[in-house]
């Protein structure tokens, strides 16, 4: 998707392919840049930015298939299996295969996971004061990033 039209002016410069007309680019940029804000809270509590956003998922339902979890964190099996590995090791969460189909893994907390919640409370306040957007701005945001995401899936 570009901001602008897609036409060749006389040297044969095709505005399409400009960086600066993709609306991809600022959206990934963006991104990056908005998790390298989250690194030094989330090494304090020892945690990636992607397992983090597993861990808001699981405080907010304490269990949830490892479907379920990719489907909320758009991450495929490939991306979520090792990290869930990883997150078991630490001891934040349990996999276990579900009593009702086999072939679903369910993914719980621990009460350590759980514990972790109390130390990670204040990170959305820090990244908000991090970040210069109005209340308005930063819902105006986020209404047209998961319209994107909606759109996208």
């Amino acid at each position: 998707m570009t901001k602008k039209p897609i036409d060749s002016d006389a040297s044969g410069i095709c505005e399409g392919l400009l960086l600066k007309n993709q609306l991809c680019f600022p959206l990934y940029a963006a991104s990056k840049e908005v998790v390298r804000l989250y690194k030094p809270f989330l090494d304090e509590i020892g945690l990636t930015y992607t397992q983090y956003i597993a861990m808001m998922a699981l405080w907010e339902s304490r269990a949830l298939s490892v479907k379920e979890l990719g489907e909320r964190l758009y991450l495929d099996s490939g991306t979520l299996t090792p990290l869930l590995k990883k997150m078991e090791a630490q001891g934040l969460v349990l996999r276990k295969r579900s009593a009702a189909d086999e072939r679903s893994v369910i993914v719980t907390l621990t009460d350590q996971g759980e514990a972790l919640k109390q130390r990670a409370k204040n990170i959305p306040a820090n990244i908000g004061g991090c970040i210069p957007l109005s209340r308005d701005e930063a819902n105006t945001l986020y209404d047209l990033l998961y319209r994107v995401l909606k759109a996208a899936r």
